[in-house]
């Protein structure tokens, strides 16, 4: 037969972590894909046809961009939405927002 495996046990004290928030995922894998490119914020914008400033912010997740814009901005880092989401989804994603 198998071990038997304990599911770590969280204190109750200790709070628990937020979990971050989509647009949080998001951004921080626009910025990655974007920083990896080597590629400044004013030039993906201008790509993207929005703002700098709105950029910076959807990457910093502040703004929730719409279905639109997210397809504008990754249009212009040559990633679909559906990749942007697989992407955003996995789990290491979780580090990338830290």
């Amino acid at each position: 037969m198998g071990d038997v495996v304990r599911f770590p046990v969280r204190q109750p004290d200790a709070p628990a972590a937020p979990e971050p928030l989509w647009r949080e995922l998001v951004g921080a894998e626009l910025h990655r894909e974007r920083t990896g490119r080597g590629e400044r914020l004013v030039d993906v914008a201008e790509r993207a046809g929005v703002s700098m400033q709105y950029l910076s912010e959807i990457e910093r997740g502040l703004k929730d961009p719409s279905s639109e814009m997210l397809q504008a901005i990754a249009g212009a880092l040559d990633l679909s939405v559906r990749e942007l989401a697989v992407r955003t989804a996995r789990p290491d994603a979780l580090a990338l927002a830290a």
